[in-house]
């Protein structure tokens, strides 16, 4: 038998077996016990799990290459680890005349001391399964690794095709890691022991594992879930962040996936227009698109910057001369209908001019809002008037921009 184990043995137990099955790898289970299963790598490290592989060398025979394991017993036994550090051929009986049947191939480990059997040691065994209709693997016995379910057809034998091991075998190993690494998953998905127990999925998944279920890695430890996972992956919390190919990042809000960081708002018309009003309206005579506005969300800093302008110019009416006058453009900001700053000539952006009519000129102004509530939507409006009444105060490109600060 070229299947080591260490601490098993009464007597025999030589150094050789000791530094060969020494693991040190054991994967909580409890606070007391380890989870049973394989030690992961490969030859050429390409493969996450390649130990006690197994694969068809004859009609009836199958080969289970070299590894290392863990066999957790009961509290008080204790973790037996193993290690096959040559290849083993198991060899099937033949197939039932009626049924298929499936067996299990599993490690075994004998410690006369708990089970009476009069043995010290580790084997591979095969769990010969009962032909059936529809075949089930049989249970594991205690003390014992399951490594691959095999189902052999009826009537398989060595003069009759024997088992065809493309098809016919089932890979039950599971990986473990010591304590703190992180696991590549293989086989079933199992519960986690810890919160903050991490394991590396087949598809590339990166999960922790938060106290009750295994959530991936962007969602627990907050990162942003990349683009390329974006479109098919659930959002776990409020505050999540996932990156998209063709627009800015998002946040899961709860019921839906929204900008991380709204904005800028802006709003602008390109359609000039005048009043003579020398108090401040929000509707200009030849324009088309009244009034102008802007609504935005605010942000959880309270406070948004505004740039607001126009292109302004003074007409007199016919038949007057040398009158002084001004064009001003100011904005009325609203909660609801709660009025958050009113029209104040303080705050306008203005152009003026002494006495005759000048050329048009582009103004502008940029202002903080602060002290706003955080979620809630304010709506900015555009005013305009105009110092003399006999004076048409003209605007045109005019825009509005609301920047929130985060």
């Amino acid at each position: 038998m070229n299947l080591r184990s260490s601490w098993v043995a009464e007597t025999g137990q030589t150094r050789e077996d000791t530094r060969v099955t020494q693991t040190g790898a054991t994967t909580p289970l409890n606070t007391v016990q380890v989870r049973s299963g394989i030690l992961p790598g490969s030859y050429d490290g390409q493969y996450r799990l390649s130990g006690l592989w197994m694969d068809g060398k004859a009609a009836m025979t199958a080969t289970v290459h070299e590894g290392r394991a863990v066999v957790q017993g009961s509290i008080s036994q204790g973790a037996y680890p193993v290690s096959l550090t040559t290849e083993e051929p198991v060899t099937f009986t033949a197939g039932d005349a009626q049924y298929a049947r499936i067996d299990l191939v599993i490690i075994k480990v004998y410690d006369n001391l708990y089970d009476g059997s009069g043995k010290n040691e580790a084997k591979i065994e095969i769990v010969k399964g009962t032909p059936a209709q529809t075949p089930v693997a049989p249970a594991a016995p205690p003390l014992s690794l399951p490594l691959w379910e095999v189902t052999v057809p009826a009537g398989a034998s060595a003069g009759n095709g024997g088992i065809p091991w493309a098809t016919a075998l089932k890979d039950l190993r599971t990986p473990i890691v010591s304590a703190g690494g992180i696991l590549p998953l293989e086989g079933p998905t199992q519960r986690g022991t810890y919160p903050g127990q991490y394991q590396d999925t087949t598809d590339g998944q990166f999960q922790r594992w938060d106290g009750g279920k295994w959530v991936a890695y962007p969602a627990g430890v907050g990162g942003i879930i990349p683009a390329s996972a974006a479109a098919g992956t659930a959002a776990s919390y409020v505050g999540q962040y996932r990156g998209v190919s063709d627009g800015p990042l998002q946040r899961w809000t709860g019921s839906a996936w929204a900008p991380a960081y709204p904005g800028p708002y802006f709003n602008d018309s390109l359609d000039a227009g005048y009043t003579q009003s020398t108090t401040y309206v929000n509707t200009l005579i030849e324009r088309a698109e009244n009034p102008l506005t802007v609504t935005f969300t605010a942000p959880q800093s309270k406070q948004v910057i505004l740039t607001f302008g126009s292109r302004m110019e003074l007409s007199l009416a016919s038949g007057t001369t040398g009158i002084a006058s001004s064009a001003w453009m100011a904005l009325r900001i609203l909660q609801g209908t709660t009025v958050v700053r009113e029209l104040e000539d303080e705050l306008a952006c203005v152009a003026s001019k002494s006495a005759d009519p000048t050329d048009a000129v582009s103004a502008s102004t940029t202002q903080r809002l602060s002290g706003l509530t955080p979620g809630a939507v304010y709506t900015v409006t555009a005013y305009y008037r105009t110092t003399n009444a006999n004076v048409k105060a003209w605007f045109d490109n005019t825009f509005i921009q609301v920047t929130p600060q985060y």
